[in-house]
């Protein structure tokens, strides 16, 4: 059945449009030991707001009014910390006074041990209790990152040092003024990088496998050169946003050690990072970084930077002399934030040791289960069903010979929709083994393919009961019949649509679209060609009645020439369908 262009182009952007999210409810829990914001930016050195106390001494169990204050801002975050120790847990709990701008915070498994914001509306001024713990230090000091832009932001805002009565005075005020982290200077780099000690000295992935970052400007790259204690880090990439890698105990995201490059507007910033789960990227301090450098060219990004193999005392941070998985991913950022990758990362096949000899290792963007998902669900349905449905609709009086006990069409036609279902249901478990159970991000796609999956089923059942040609109810079976295959055909087109999207198994824009576009004009194209075909035909042969030609099977001459005519489509509409299959089963391979 032929689908109206527009209709089907219409619902496909429909079902892919996908909602953006962000962070505003101050649920920044993750961030309650650095106290530094996931932006990506470097936080601005000279305050412009204050923290104020209602008294410079306090008792264990006693309560002090903090206030914070200064120009408009839309987050914050404020804890209490050991003056003696910066560095430590938050001190105390807190308590509102006002629940409407500020919500409180469990970090470090204290309850109410820090404040922040409940939405980004702007705000100047807010007010709590702190509480002051029955084992307080000697001397506590307020802290507080306060976010007036996404950009703007300053980290560890220095307060107020408050003191126990009995205590001796704190004698390092000058602790106070310093800041509180300093980031590593960082360099330009003076030439591009290059591939030609790959496997020789350097530890290599790249993406393609042969590419060389000095040449191709959408080479992926990413290096390991082992100097002594320490590892020297290369990585190059297209400069539109961001590039990163992490080391990985498995194939998922996940409690990782990450690093990335980040573009803003013609500087990039280097940011050692963690990730715990499908969530953006917790930054941390670059003071595990040494010899930073960066370099903006011909439009590739490239950076590099050197750390040691074992970094004790940074729980972020494992250690290069073990074995990981690699991912390396690149993605857009708007504004300096960052924005999830639209491909999925690419995956060292195993893991390795970058500190171990010198390799030159690829990978892949999408496992084999997903692959071989991929891979069946193209060909059941751009390939097997187009052809089993051209077969049953336009090639009834051409193959109607007898074939052990049925005519060969209906053989043909049989044989391919059995295959249809067969390998949609395999392909729609493979996900699910992947997964281990359903998948929330994959939007529509996996829906659709259930519904898919049903139908497929649903159409080869009911065939099987069909009742016989001269039933009275034979032509309800018939509509039936034809209903849910249509049905079952445009819904799978979409979900195909949908699936070159899913992260899993992104294959490259723009191509995907046009080619899939293609295959549809390709096969509405053919069904037309045979309706007019068979419509003109017949306008010429008229239709007899007599058994006796019957029985011959006397053809017309108009009769053989047109079923000439609907071989020689068929055949070239197979060579078409072939060719696009090939195309996208190629796209998977080199995923």
């Amino acid at each position: 059945m032929a689908v109206p262009g527009g209709i089907l182009v219409a619902c496909i952007l429909l079902l892919h449009m996908s909602p953006v999210t962000n962070y505003p409810n101050g649920k920044v829990t993750d961030s309650c030991h650095g106290m530094t914001p996931t932006h990506g930016h470097a936080p601005l050195s000279d305050p412009v707001h204050s923290i104020a106390v209602s008294q410079v001494t306090f008792r264990p169990g006693g309560q002090i009014k903090v206030t914070l204050s200064g120009p408009p801002f839309k987050g914050f975050l404020l804890e209490a910390r050991d003056a003696e120790d910066l560095s430590g847990p938050p001190v105390g709990s807190f308590t509102l006074i006002e629940s409407q701008e500020a919500q409180l915070l469990t970090c470090e498994d204290v309850q109410g041990s820090a404040v922040s914001h409940t939405s980004p509306s702007k705000k100047t001024e807010i007010k709590v209790d702190w509480n002051a713990p029955s084992s307080a230090p000697n001397h506590i000091q307020f802290l507080a990152t306060v976010v007036e832009k996404y950009k703007i932001y300053w980290v560890k805002i220095p307060g107020p040092i408050i003191s126990q009565p009995d205590a001796l005075p704190f004698t390092t005020p000058e602790a106070t003024r310093q800041p509180l982290s300093t980031s590593a200077p960082v360099s330009h780099l003076t030439k591009s990088f290059n591939a030609s000690d790959c496997g020789k000295k350097k530890f290599c992935i790249r993406s393609p496998l042969t590419c060389d970052p000095g040449k191709d400007h959408a080479c992926l790259f990413l290096s390991f050169t082992r100097d002594d204690q320490s590892v020297k880090i290369e990585m190059s990439g297209p400069s539109e946003g961001y590039l990163s890698f992490a080391f990985s105990h498995d194939r998922w995201m996940g409690d990782d050690d990450a690093y990335m490059c980040i573009r803003e507007d013609q500087t990039v910033h280097l940011k050692p990072s963690h990730l715990t789960g499908r969530k953006h990227p917790i930054m941390d301090s670059e003071d595990t970084l040494e010899d930073m450098a960066w370099r903006l060219a011909d439009g590739v990004m490239q950076c590099s930077f050197r750390r040691n193999i074992t970094l004790p005392g940074f729980n972020n941070r494992f250690d290069l002399n073990a074995s990981y998985y690699i991912f390396l991913a690149n993605g857009a950022t708007a504004d300096g934030r960052i924005h999830k990758h639209s491909q999925q990362p690419l995956i060292t096949y195993e893991k390795y040791n970058v500190t171990d000899n010198p390799k030159n290792v690829g990978g892949s963007r999408s496992v084999l289960l997903l692959k071989a998902h991929g891979a069946l669900m193209f060909v059941a349905w751009m390939t097997t069903v187009s052809i089993g449905v051209l077969t049953a609709r336009f090639f009834k009086p051409v193959w109607s010979q007898i074939f052990f006990g049925k005519a060969v069409w209906f053989q043909v036609h049989r044989l391919l929709m059995a295959t249809t279902s067969a390998l949609t249901c395999i392909a729609v478990i493979l996900p699910f083994l992947y997964r281990g159970g359903w998948s929330w991000h994959a939007g529509y796609h996996p829906y659709l393919g259930c519904v898919v999956m049903f139908l497929a089923v649903l159409q080869p059942l009911l065939a099987a009961f069909r009742p016989p040609l001269q039933h009275p109810r034979r032509q309800v079976f018939n509509w039936t019949h034809w209903s849910i295959g249509t049905a079952a055909r445009i819904i799978a087109v979409t979900t195909l649509f949908l699936g070159m999207d899913v992260s899993g198994l992104n294959l490259p824009d723009p191509w995907k679209t046009y080619a899939m576009i293609g295959f549809v004009a390709w096969h509405v194209g053919t069904e037309i060609i045979l309706e007019i075909h068979a419509y003109r035909l017949s306008q010429k042969v008229e239709i007899l009645d007599d058994t006796r030609i019957q029985i011959l099977q006397s053809f017309t001459v108009a009769e053989a020439e047109g079923h000439a005519f609907k071989k020689a489509v068929l055949a070239i509409y197979i060579c078409g369908n072939v060719t696009f299959l090939i195309i996208f089963l190629s796209a998977i391979n080199h995923l």
